[in-house]
């Protein structure tokens, strides 16, 4: 994926909580659509390879919520996480780490995460295919910037991961902001 790019439209499958419904599990389905996330808006997308694991449940997730305030400042209206996961496993994974915030998007078929180019077996892991990390600011939209971790690849041995962290892509928008 390179800047410029429209991101791909797709259909996704949440599950929204709904005061309407009594019992235990007071949410419904809704179809939210990539338009509906990203037109008339300008966000940050990160993506990554699954909920509840170390790199993204320890730094990236938790970074990018308590660095909210300063992305606003620079003209960012939302902040994104997209995971190759059901809608269920990622509103444990919020409602699990607080989130006020930065809103979990599940690509549960991936379909998403393919169209962009970021589906990546991860069978050595025990996970199937799930997304590379990558993160990108989305103006309406089209791709501004892209921050892609290297190595994409199959069953990849590591999980690099700076490029797309929250701190390296306010420092870039600082940068481009001064330039």
């Amino acid at each position: 994926m390179t800047a410029k790019k429209k991101v791909p439209l797709v259909t996704f499958r949440t599950r929204v909580r709904d005061e309407s419904i009594e019992g235990p599990n007071p949410y419904r389905w809704e179809d939210s659509t990539s338009d509906d996330y990203f037109s008339g808006k300008r966000v940050i997308l990160f993506s990554l390879p699954g909920a509840f694991t170390p790199t993204c449940s320890t730094y990236q997730l938790p970074d990018f919520e308590n660095l909210y305030g300063e992305f606003q400042k620079k003209g960012i209206d939302e902040i994104y996480c997209l995971s190759v996961n059901d809608a269920f496993v990622m509103n444990a994974w919020g409602k699990a780490a607080g989130l006020q915030k930065v809103k979990l998007i599940p690509d549960g078929s991936g379909e998403f995460t393919r169209k962009m180019g970021m589906l990546v077996a991860k069978d050595n892991l025990g996970f199937g295919l799930r997304s590379w990390r990558y993160a990108a600011v989305i103006n309406d939209g089209v791709v501004e910037q892209w921050f892609e971790e290297e190595g994409f690849s199959d069953n990849c041995e590591t999980d690099p991961y700076g490029v797309s962290s929250p701190q390296n892509i306010l420092e870039t928008l600082k940068a481009s902001a001064s330039a």
